[in-house]
């Protein structure tokens, strides 16, 4: 078996800040999400490979030479060109050659143990599946009905959903599954592995499902993005950073080297604060901060704000903000 995480997405959701950053690299806590998923993938003592496209492969290649994985590199620079993940998927088995694959999403963060979930793998497509508890939610996403472990019906983005139990971005799909890559394309099928899913049980073949709890995220929005961060950001990682006497700390935080807290700010709960900024009488929670941002007299609640930008007295609730920007209100 091996193990192929699907990083080759452009993650156009959450542009500005993906622009030219990919998603997998974004952090959640102390670590980016592509660290969660390899720590659990190496743990399982296979090869392990990373697909991504020419556009992020300098960002990956670091990446993989501290996990010691290799890289699978669609030659696309757009997000237009871009193969879609069973194309991916077609690629990796051309250069690696086919047998059975786990398949994991790039963006996924999952509380599973991905050795339990392979414990279940009897030889037929296994996948992982969550209850998202809400049937407006699950239109979403793939909706799977169940006899057991057996899937006996899945539905890619319904209409009306009929559960709430949906499938995640972890799969085990068998040798005999992989070879129907190529069939599966060329009838003009949506290159997802959604509607492949859907495509694989249609035509008779056996899925069966790993059913888990705790939490998943589908890092595909602000929210989720958010959501995640207070889900995973459990104790507080300071680095060597300036903080005034009047200024206040409250945890669980994330602040990296260099950052400069003056004034009289509060940082936190739930705040990830990047590399040399500097954040002066302001109260910033609930949110991420790229690095060399500066924030001086503002209110920072459930937001997103990209690297080298200035705010400055302002009140920003539930907001995304590019790259380099400057806002202010009054002098």
């Amino acid at each position: 078996m091996k193990v192929l995480i699907m990083a080759g997405g452009y993650a156009t959701r959450l542009w500005p800040i993906t622009k030219d950053h990919p998603k997998a690299l974004l952090p959640v806590g102390e670590k980016r999400i592509i660290d969660y998923i390899l720590e659990k993938a190496l743990e399982l003592d296979l090869p392990v490979y990373i697909s991504t496209n020419r556009f992020f492969e300098s960002h990956f290649r670091p990446i993989a030479e501290k996990y010691g994985v290799e890289l699978i590199v669609e030659d696309t620079l757009h997000e237009e060109e871009k193969l879609g993940t069973i194309g991916a998927m077609k690629k990796a088995v051309e250069e690696l050659g086919m047998d059975d694959y786990l398949v994991i999403a790039g963006d996924n963060l999952f509380s599973f143990s991905l050795q339990d979930f392979l414990a279940r793998y009897s030889g037929e497509t296994l996948i992982a599946v969550y209850d998202v508890g809400d049937l407006e939610l699950a239109k979403r996403y793939g909706v799977v009905v169940l006899e057991g472990d057996r899937v006996v019906a899945f539905e890619e983005k319904p209409a009306q959903p009929r559960s709430t139990l949906i499938s995640t971005g972890v799969y085990v799909f068998p040798e005999r599954v992989m070879g129907l890559l190529d069939e599966y394309l060329s009838n003009g099928n949506r290159d997802s592995p959604g509607y492949f899913v859907q495509w694989l049980l249609e035509r008779g073949e056996p899925i069966k499902a790993y059913r888990f709890s705790e939490y998943w995220y589908d890092i595909g929005s602000a929210d989720s993005y958010l959501e995640a961060l207070r889900t995973l950001l459990r104790e507080s990682h300071i680095e060597e950073i300036q903080i005034s006497p009047y200024s206040k700390i409250i945890p669980p935080v994330v602040i990296k080297r260099g950052a400069k807290i003056l004034g009289r700010s509060i940082i936190g709960p739930f705040a990830y604060i990047g590399e040399d900024c500097v954040i002066e009488n302001s109260d910033v929670s609930d949110s991420i901060i790229f690095r060399k941002t500066v924030i001086r007299s503002s209110t920072i609640w459930r937001s997103i704000i990209d690297e080298r930008c200035e705010i400055r007295n302002l009140e920003l609730r539930k907001s995304l903000v590019g790259g380099h920007a400057k806002i202010q209100r009054g002098e």
